[in-house]
């Protein structure tokens, strides 16, 4: 899959694409049903299937601010994207002058200029151009013009849990900042990842026998609710059963929140300095502010056995 920053970065030989437009933070299960149908599409008609996104978050800089947390940085749903079968990712650098384009101008410059783009794909919902200004209705229209067609999926809706409401960012943001793990994962389709370099912390963990990767994670990332979870550290390719903790430490009067997670039963790993990854499967407590090391020890022991249960049977 190439991917691309920038109209610059599009080879001149690309020829006819079928495209799609968007966010698609986290690439969730709505997002997939799009992609896919984009995938298949280009297929049938003997193109190549793009995926046309915004770096910063376009609210970044309509509303400065007012970024939401996010469910996947970039490079991630440039991942998750491929494994979709998709040709291209095209992340185009969102600026206060993008902003104020017009619809005609987005399509035009964009999907004809760029991309010559012979179908494009979108859920029910789309807005582009300046204020958000066009819509799938003004798409159709301009793609008649500009010799494109227009096909729009409706987006999949959740079962009971969700109250029958559509999958979206929104959504899997809410569950995740409430720590519901089991029904973000029903949006995203897989378990919530936060990622970030391991740093040196207070090396507590280490002294207490439970030495844990300190992650600084990456900005504006979507981190769950404070308390302790199973899940899984994933570093140098390898993915290992972790109990991962998030909040303050109040036991030790902590100001600072953090996300540290102890890899089981490994022993001697040096993580500092690398990247890694963070998938959180399911909430094990709330934090708690423990009277003594020892009650604090005997709980971690007890969540590392529940950690190891349910990691080992997923």
């Amino acid at each position: 899959m190439q991917r691309w920053r920038g109209l610059e970065e599009i080879p001149g030989d690309w020829g006819r694409s079928v495209v799609t437009i968007g966010s698609f933070d986290g690439v969730h299960l709505g997002h997939q049903l799009i992609i896919n149908r984009a995938v298949a599409r280009a297929r049938e008609l003997g193109a190549r299937a793009v995926v046309v996104t915004f770096d910063p978050h376009p609210s970044e800089v309509v509303r400065p601010g007012s970024h939401p947390p996010l469910l996947a940085p970039h490079p991630r749903r440039a991942e998750l994207m491929a494994t979709l079968g998709v040709d291209a990712v095209l992340v185009l650098p969102f600026t206060a002058e993008f902003s104020k384009e017009s619809p005609q101008a987005f399509v035009q410059q964009v999907l004809v200029d760029a991309l010559h783009a012979r179908l494009v794909i979108e859920g029910p919902n789309f807005r582009f151009g300046h204020k958000a200004a066009g819509n799938v209705a003004l798409l159709t229209e301009l793609g008649r013009a500009a010799d494109f067609e227009v096909e729009v999926v409706d987006l999949q809706v959740r079962g009971a849990a969700g109250g029958g409401e559509p999958f979206s960012s929104t959504l899997a943001r809410r569950l995740v900042a409430a720590g519901e793990m089991d029904a973000a994962a029903e949006v995203l389709g897989r378990p919530h990842r936060v990622e970030g370099i391991v740093v040196r912390g207070a090396q507590r963990g280490r002294d207490l026998g439970f030495p844990t990767a300190n992650v600084d994670v990456v900005p504006h990332s979507a981190v769950p609710a404070d308390g302790v979870y199973a899940g899984w550290l994933t570093a140098n390719g390898e993915k290992m059963p972790a109990a991962i903790s998030v909040g303050t430490n109040p036991t030790f009067d902590g100001t600072q929140r953090t996300v540290e997670a102890y890899a089981i039963d490994r022993v001697g790993l040096d993580l500092y300095g690398l990247h890694v990854a963070v998938d959180f499967l399911a909430f094990l407590r709330g934090m708690e502010k423990f009277e003594t090391i020892e009650a604090l020890l005997d709980r971690m022991a007890a969540d590392v056995k529940q950690a190891r249960e349910l990691t080992a049977t997923d």
